[in-house]
């Protein structure tokens, strides 16, 4: 086992591990580290932490300091900075008239490097205004394409349930969504009502996915044949939190057909029918999943 600090370098974004060293650091105070990308500013959101070695992505950085009162003025004046660059970034993107939509920047801790997020439809040459940027702010220039979830989760909004998006609030990482997660919800499947400010399937899909799936472990489709203490029916619909059925039965063929509601401890399935999958406008369920 070693003990481990874990650091988060932006708002939801994801924990890495660091050896802590003889420095005294704090839960929720700030550190300077060594990264792949170079020297970095970070916030321990983890302190202490006991963990298998094998767990931990190898060779393990030592974290260089808790930050000091100087390196968060620098910090401060790298975030003016960046301010100042995305300004002037714009101003070269509209006299190159380039069709790209920058979205942040942000400049490395020992300034060693700035970098510029950005959005576009297709592949962008961009090689002039990197070499104008290096001109003006004398630095090496790194200028990245970024998807959708991307640009929102970096922008942040309020989501159609009246709070900010999780992506910028909490998930670390975006876990794949698909359409299955819908229909086992019993959800719409018009994609304007499954999808986030991205135009991508909402992230909250996945939240209680697990919880569905074993509900729906048991219970019989829509059409299916079933036997209930009143007779053979068909099922009409699905109440997968309730654990009810709806259909449609009589006890022989001479009676009148009714509906009724039962539970799922009541009834057997004796025949299951396959049930086709609901038309979706295939354009939009293309766009969303792209």
């Amino acid at each position: 086992m070693i003990t481990v600090v874990g650091v988060r370098f932006k708002k939801a974004g994801k924990i890495y591990y660091f050896d802590p060293g003889d420095n005294d650091i704090e839960k929720g105070g700030g550190v300077v580290v060594e990264t792949a990308r170079g020297i970095e500013y970070g916030i321990a959101e983890i302190v202490g932490k006991q963990i298998e070695e094998k767990d931990v992505v190898q060779p393990l950085k030592k974290v260089i300091r808790a930050a000091s009162e100087k390196d968060i003025q620098q910090l401060e004046k790298n975030k003016q900075k960046a301010k100042e660059a995305l300004e002037i970034c714009n101003e070269k993107i509209a006299k190159h008239k380039l069709k790209m939509k920058l979205i942040d920047v942000e400049v490395a801790f020992d300034v060693s490097k700035i970098l510029f997020y950005f959005t576009a439809e297709g592949r962008i040459d961009f090689r002039e205004l990197v070499k104008e940027l290096a001109a003006v702010f004398r630095t090496r220039i790194e200028l990245r394409q970024i998807g959708v979830r991307d640009e929102a989760k970096m922008l942040n909004g309020i989501g159609i349930c009246g709070r900010p998006l999780c992506c910028a609030s909490f998930l670390g990482d975006f876990n794949p969504v698909s359409i299955k997660m819908a229909k086992d919800q019993n959800l719409s499947l018009n994609p304007t009502k499954i999808s986030g400010v991205c135009g991508r399937l909402m992230c909250c899909l996945k939240y209680e996915q697990y919880i569905y799936e074993e509900l729906n472990r048991n219970l019989p489709n829509e059409g299916d044949i079933i036997k209930t203490p009143q007779g053979t029916g068909e099922v009409l619909s699905v109440n997968v939190l309730k654990q009810m059925i709806r259909a449609v039965v009589r006890k022989n063929e001479q009676d009148t057909a009714t509906v009724g509601f039962f539970g799922i401890d009541e009834i057997e399935v004796i025949k299951r029918k396959k049930i086709k999958d609901e038309k979706i406008n295939k354009a939009e369920l293309k766009e969303i999943l792209d």
